[in-house]
């Protein structure tokens, strides 16, 4: 035997326990950024995909897609504007929003699995009721014991309800629901809904083992800029406060709480830049990114 038959052993038998561990277990992962643009990158993602399927897991996708719709903005002259990592959303945006997302890139990604071997079906949060949705009241913390700005987020919504079922059928069917981030308010208006919060809301409803965010970052970084590997709960809000995780790491990492709040068991923030950073995550020791726990 040689040395490579050697090493794909070892890697094989590390990966065992957690297999047996992870078997029927729901993960729900939020697949974006620059794994989401990269040729090789969005292959490597739906083979990950379909591997967590056919060792047991039952994966769960919801996805984003900002650069795709910033490019489409852009073609059309329509200027974005973003507040903590998202995205204002007007009616001539959600317009493209919802084009872009629930018709160009979810479809993609649904193709893009099922000729890999996999069984992809695609859904938005207007299907089957899976999403109801609000607009959004966003208050924005000024510091220095100002009080919070109220910022008009547009058709920007947070979520009020998830109708879990419908994903229960497709799992029990051995199908991958592949989820656009957009609901339907409660008079059929649509809403722009972050998808870090999407991905959040649906893992606490299905009471998953695991979330994982993919992004372009390695993780959450300390003040030095270096990865932190584990992080407890009642640990966040004092980093937010203090400026350590900031931008369009907040919704991140206040999705990752709501799921630990609704009983998710644990959620991961990884490099999505990363070839099979999902298997590496799940099914290796160490890990790759950051760990959230309760």
């Amino acid at each position: 035997m040689t040395r490579v038959q050697t090493d794909i052993a070892e890697v094989l038998i590390e990966a065992l326990p957690y297999i047996r561990r992870f078997k029927n277990a729901t993960v729900v992962v939020k697949y974006g950024g620059h794994a989401m643009v990269d040729k090789g990158l969005k292959k490597s993602f739906a083979l990950d995909i379909i591997l967590m399927k056919y060792v047991g897991l039952n994966p769960i996708v919801v996805h984003g897609g900002g650069p795709q719709i910033g490019k489409f903005l852009e073609t059309l002259s329509i200027e974005s504007q973003f507040v903590d990592g998202m995205r204002v959303t007007d009616k001539e945006t959600m317009d493209v929003v919802e084009m872009v997302l629930a018709g160009k890139v979810n479809k993609e990604i649904v193709a893009l699995i099922n000729q890999n071997g996999g069984q992809a079906v695609g859904l938005s949060g207007k299907d089957g009721q899976l999403i109801t949705a609000k607009k959004m009241k966003y208050l924005k913390e000024m510091g220095d014991n100002k009080p919070p700005e109220i910022i008009d987020m547009g058709m920007v919504g947070e979520i009020t309800s998830v109708n879990n079922q419908i994903l229960f059928n497709l799992l029990e069917s051995q199908f991958i629901p592949i989820i656009a981030p957009v609901g339907a308010g409660s008079k059929g208006e649509t809403y722009n809904i972050n998808a870090d919060l999407v991905a959040g809301h649906i893992a606490a409803s299905l009471k998953a083992k695991k979330l994982v965010l993919l992004t372009d970052t390695e993780g959450v970084l300390d003040k030095e800029g270096k990865l932190t590997s584990t992080l407890k709960r009642e640990e966040i809000p004092g980093l937010i406060a203090d400026g350590t995780i900031q931008g369009g790491m907040i919704p991140k990492v206040k999705c990752c709480l709501e799921a630990l709040k609704g009983g998710v068991k644990k959620a991961h923030i990884i490099d999505g830049r990363k070839e099979h950073s999902i298997l590496l995550e799940i099914f290796t020791k160490g890990g790759i990114g950051t760990e959230i726990i309760p």
